[in-house]
């Protein structure tokens, strides 16, 4: 199963390069962004194949089907730079196949990772935090510090695409992004489809302390929701649903959660980020800590990904308004 999808990957790769049209490339890309969330499910990575499913097969496909849009469909042949960009990439590919040949064989049990860092996880995390997800434990406890960096580097990318893009209401009453109207039957569907997907971004963001999930996975997942309205009722509609200026809100209010729990901490006496101190009983305080970041984190992503999404269907608006 592994050699097979390996092979379908490498074969969809190879479509997404030679094909000069660009919406074939990005309905490749999107089979290459759900052949690899299954590959991520048979090496166990669930938490990643969740993200990988709802950004590389959802979110960035209708975000490239805008860009599409807005240059074309169609690819300019440049022969000059054909080359120059080949010897570079040939250069990477053969420095990167080098540096894996000093690796440890994949899964040795000699390998630092597995005699150093994962069995201290594997066997005290139970006690020290209390949850059976172990990736949950290392993402929002052991490695809080790195995941608030990763957090503000989405809020930081959503600041800098509004920045780019400009983020204003269209002014045009019939937007190009405006509904599927005369579809009913794919109207109807989204209307059932539509609250379970939200409904399961909810569950994955508070179940993610007992298995795969968390607040990056829901985030994508409930953007994803709201993406899916907008397409079939149109962006004015959803806007009034879920405002620009409340995304812009929330993707602030979830980073500022996050570091908020860091500051309470130290205000109870431990570190930035030790969630122990924040309830009489470590494992509580553990717990509390975890649910409250992961919602921050939950916060964000989903505003952002909403947030970058209206910004390309303005400028798609804007553009049509330009034309006309």
């Amino acid at each position: 199963m592994n050699i097979s999808l390996l092979s379908l990957l490498l074969a969809t790769a190879l479509g997404i390069v030679l094909s000069r049209d660009l919406l074939a490339v990005i309905m490749l890309s999107g089979i290459y962004g759900f052949l690899s969330a299954s590959f991520f499910v048979l090496m166990d990575a669930v938490d990643v194949a969740f993200t990988e499913a709802a950004v590389g097969s959802g979110i960035s496909p209708l975000l490239m089907l805008l860009t599409v849009a807005l240059v074309g469909r169609k690819e300019k042949h440049n022969p000059g730079r054909s080359i120059p960009a080949l010897i570079l990439v040939t250069i990477t590919g053969s420095l990167l196949v080098l540096g894996t040949l000093s690796m440890p064989e994949f899964g040795s049990a000699d390998a630092p990772a597995n005699t150093h860092v994962n069995p201290r996880y594997i066997e005290q995390s139970a006690g020290e935090i209390g949850i059976p997800n172990i990736v949950t434990s290392v993402l929002a406890s052991y490695r809080g510090f790195d995941t608030f960096g990763e957090v503000a580097v989405v809020f930081t990318a959503g600041i800098g695409v509004l920045t780019l893009l400009t983020l204003k209401p269209s002014g045009s009453q019939t937007p190009v992004i405006s509904g599927a109207h005369q579809h009913k039957i794919l109207r109807i569907v989204s209307k059932i489809l539509i609250p379970p997907i939200l409904l399961f971004a909810l569950y994955v963001q508070f179940h993610g302390e007992y298995g795969p999930g968390g607040g990056f996975q829901a985030g994508v997942i409930f953007a994803a929701g709201i993406i899916l309205y907008t397409i079939f009722f149109g962006v004015d509609l959803a806007r009034q649903v879920v405002s620009s200026a409340l995304l812009k809100i929330l993707a602030a209010f979830g980073v500022l959660l996050y570091g908020s729990v860091g500051l309470v901490s130290m205000l109870s006496g431990g570190d930035f980020l030790d969630y122990s101190v924040l309830a009489e009983n470590p494992v509580t305080g553990q717990h509390i800590g975890i649910i409250i970041i992961e919602l921050g984190v939950g916060i964000t992503v989903a505003a952002v990904m909403t947030m970058i999404f209206y910004c390309f269907a303005s400028q798609v608006n804007n553009s049509a308004e330009t034309k006309e």
